[in-house]
């Protein structure tokens, strides 16, 4: 039941966001390798099917934005802990709320660059060098969960989730620290947004829910996933939502190759 109560609330996030601006696409690459459709990951959030297409809204004002994208937030603070005021700080500070060059040939709402093991779509874009790698997606969706899952596996962030969950000052301050931007007036930003736009709100609203102030200790379990054909260790990690790191160390890997027939260990979150 738990399932499929966020199947249907995300199925509902997408209906919304459909109804509240109108999409326009163009034709593009799907996003990731062997991409799994409608898939629900450790956290239990569901992701929308793969649109085939790159799809971005056409978003005209910072409210507009907060409108399209605030039901999303809070689903991804739901499933992961970061505050839904925080994500939205970020999505309208990096994207120049969904109007930015990067984000409208790329979907990508937080500047997250490729990385190491980035094994998805990516574009080039010029930042602090010219032609940097950029993570690349097919719904602005994607990008919200990877923002999740960025954040919640590395290390370096580990201590924002000591914080309160409206505790959105110290959220800010805390990713400066740690590095996620350049920027020393980053997290005035980010505070100026959600105060000007009252993105506490949406916070106070998914705690009122019950979803607790502080962070809860998790407890994990362990399944096997037998390799198939077309799978790479990306694909795999997007179905769980595991960093491909982590998969790696936890089946003792030296490299990312697979063979049709193998089994990975996989940690997944026990549900609550």
């Amino acid at each position: 039941m738990r399932r499929f109560a966020w199947l249907l609330a995300f199925i509902l996030v997408l209906q919304a966001c459909g109804t509240k601006k109108k999409a326009a696409s163009r034709s593009g690459d799907s996003f990731g390798k062997n991409q799994t459709s409608g898939t629900t990951g450790e956290k239990g959030s569901p992701m929308p099917d793969d649109p085939g297409s790159f799809v971005y809204y056409d978003i005209g004002s910072v409210e507009e934005y907060i409108e399209t994208f605030a039901d999303v937030a809070k689903l991804e603070m739901k499933a992961y802990g970061i505050p839904a005021s925080i994500t939205l700080a970020q999505g309208i500070l990096e994207s120049g709320y969904g109007r930015g060059e990067l984000t409208r040939k790329t979907n990508n709402h937080f500047g997250i660059k490729c990385h190491n093991n980035w094994d998805g779509d990516f574009a080039y874009h010029d930042d602090d060098r010219r032609g940097e790698c950029f993570r690349k997606y097919n719904h602005p969706m994607y990008s919200f969960r990877d923002h999740s899952i960025f954040l919640s596996s590395r290390s370096r962030y580990a201590s924002l989730f000591r914080l309160r969950r409206d505790n959105y000052k110290g959220w800010a301050r805390g990713l400066k620290a740690a590095g996620y931007a350049t920027d020393r007036k980053y997290p005035q930003k980010l505070i100026s947004f959600i105060e000007r736009y009252q993105l506490y709100r949406f916070d106070l609203e998914v705690l009122r829910e019950g979803y607790a102030v502080y962070p809860q200790p998790k407890q994990f379990e362990y399944q096997y996933y037998t390799v198939k054909k077309g799978d790479t260790l990306y694909s795999i990690s997007r179905r769980y939502f595991v960093p491909v790191e982590e998969l790696m160390e936890l089946n003792n890997m030296d490299s990312s190759q697979l063979s049709v027939g193998q089994e990975l260990r996989i940690k997944t979150e026990k549900p609550r």
